[in-house]
């Protein structure tokens, strides 16, 4: 591979116009050479058709239509496209900083995948909603994610094409990042943390936009649990600590940077303590509809 290997671009999308617009902008600013870089945009299918989608991505990006709802599907159908020696993943409500792709590419030199930084996005840093300020301090910790759990989110992930091809694509009905991050480690690839490949991500506003990604994650995450013996019981016990596990991440609401006054550190901590609880009780809605199985 050359020291400014060719670089494909992925990025999923459903029916978000004014946030790939920002994306694709951010893509078209990278200081990577624009003739090695190419962008795909694996199209979920959007309700006002793939002709919009391609008047948003006119000029900056190939747009290719992905009928097989969900994320992982849509990236798959956009890696089907690519050319590129290296494969970066951003989702379409994120924002590039200009040098992604140069620190992106430059970390795969340690290893053979990698998840960068992601910085939440709030609207008004004075006057963060409860759950920005909560977003601000725990979402998208990647590096936590890689260090300590052995995972990179999809959003800011490179890796080779051929390790991409060797791994095989994202999995519907599991947390598609996790278990593939986990597949490829299983295979011998390895895993690193590359800080200076930032992108943005907006935070989450409201209690419903919070609670409809974790009931998603939830869903998820159980998928991820098919075929091990006590599943249920591991998972319910899982649950039942969710609270406990809030008292533990108390001081790191009060020592985060991203937080500048005593009441948004507040905010963060009231919506920490609801969301823990309220992922107890997702826990067994998850068993409720797994009632097939013995715990």
């Amino acid at each position: 591979m050359t020291d400014q290997p060719t670089v494909s671009v992925i990025i999923p999308h459903y029916r978000d116009f004014e946030h790939l617009d920002i994306c694709l902008a951010s893509i078209a600013a990278q200081t990577y050479p624009a003739d090695k870089v190419q962008v795909i945009v694996g199209d979920n299918a959007s309700p006002e058709g793939i002709e919009r989608v391609r008047e948003v991505a006119a000029g900056r990006a190939q747009v290719v239509l992905v009928e097989e709802r969900g994320a992982g599907p849509a990236r798959n159908g956009a890696v089907a496209h690519a050319t590129g020696e290296i494969l970066a993943f951003i989702d379409s409500d994120c924002v590039a900083e200009p040098q992604w792709l140069e620190e992106g590419v430059r970390a795969l030199a340690g290893y053979d995948f990698i998840g960068g930084q992601v910085k939440v996005l709030v609207d008004d840093e004075a006057k963060m909603t409860p759950v920005e300020a909560w977003e601000r301090v725990f979402a998208f910790d990647f590096k936590t994610y890689i260090e300590k759990k052995g995972f990179t989110g999809s959003g800011n992930l490179f890796c080779p094409r051929a390790v991409f091809e060797t791994v095989g694509g994202f999995r519907v009905g599991v947390s598609e990042d996790t278990e593939w991050s986990l597949r490829a480690q299983a295979g011998g690839f390895r895993l690193g943390y590359a800080e200076k490949a930032v992108v943005g991500h907006p935070a989450r506003r409201t209690w419903e936009e919070l609670t409809r990604k974790w009931r998603r994650l939830g869903d998820e995450s159980y998928g991820l649990t098919a075929g091990r013996s006590g599943r249920r019981l591991r998972w319910a016990v899982k649950g039942l600590l969710m609270p406990a596990s809030a008292i533990a991440h108390t001081p790191k609401v009060f020592l985060h940077p991203g937080l500048h006054t005593l009441g948004q550190r507040v905010a963060a901590l009231r919506v920490l303590y609801a969301i823990r609880f309220w992922r107890l009780g997702d826990a067994f809605r998850v068993l409720g509809a797994d009632t097939g199985r013995t715990v």
